[in-house]
């Protein structure tokens, strides 16, 4: 079944809002999670989040969100992907690489030229979708998530 890839509207979509913040919950260590803070980041005019539902059931049954990117640009030339998540027993579908490209796309109509991100390098499916994408290794940043825990920093340049 194909997910629809939506930009959410924090005004129109509440529902959709409390998803996001159950899986960020789930998914990510209570260190590293925005699950606190995503009303207030949805506020701000330079974020946006993209979401993947799939519809439950016959005849128009409730939907459920299975995935999202959140990003934001730092500056005129700038964004940064801060989030991107896929619920465990939706992974291996392509929602992450969907989420991304259409999170690509939005910075691309933003004239952003460069699309940074970090992520912990033994996540090796992501790293290889960022990969896939055209992201480069900048570099190792040790401990960035905790003591034990480093990330790289990666980045996407836009050549035109």
């Amino acid at each position: 079944m194909a997910a629809v890839i939506q930009e959410l509207d924090p005004r129109k979509c509440p529902e959709a809002i409390e998803e996001v913040v159950r899986l960020e919950k789930k998914i990510f260590p209570k260190h590293e999670s925005l699950s606190g803070s995503f009303h207030e980041e949805l506020r701000k005019k330079n974020c946006g989040l993209i979401y993947a539902k799939l519809g439950k059931g016959e005849g128009g049954g409730q939907e459920e969100v299975v995935g999202y990117v959140m990003y934001s640009w730092v500056s005129s030339l700038c964004a940064s992907i801060a989030k991107l998540a896929v619920k465990e027993n939706h992974r291996k579908h392509g929602y992450g690489e969907a989420l991304l490209r259409a999170a690509i796309q939005k910075c691309r109509t933003r004239k952003i030229q460069r699309v940074c991100l970090h992520v912990d390098p033994t996540r090796t499916p992501a790293v290889s979708l960022y990969n896939k994408l055209g992201f480069q290794v900048d570099e190792l940043i040790e401990c960035y998530y905790s003591s034990d825990r480093s990330a790289y920093r990666m980045y996407l340049d836009f050549d035109d």
